[in-house]
């Protein structure tokens, strides 16, 4: 009996290492399709988190425009904006 399950366990590991290399033979998995190298990232002014242009929230200040990870953030922006601006 105990011969058995020496012999079933040293199958199991052979079958394991034999599948592991051949798994290492695949190729490399394609990047996500939407990030890519090219994407342009910005610096959100408010939290300072990177956000890219498509996935950004784009407010506009005397035709410059400002990228934002948010809606929160663009509002607390114009709040700061209302704020510092003489009346």
């Amino acid at each position: 009996m105990i011969r058995f399950l020496v012999m079933g366990l040293l199958l199991y590991i052979g079958y394991r290492i034999v599948v592991s290399l051949l798994s290492a033979k695949k190729p490399p998995a394609k990047q996500d399709a939407r990030v890519s190298p090219t994407t342009e990232t910005h610096r959100d002014p408010v939290c300072g988190v990177y956000v890219s242009e498509e996935d950004a929230v784009i407010g506009k200040l005397e035709g410059e425009r400002h990228y934002f990870c948010s809606m929160n953030c663009l509002e607390k922006f114009r709040e700061q904006l209302d704020h510092t601006t003489p009346s």
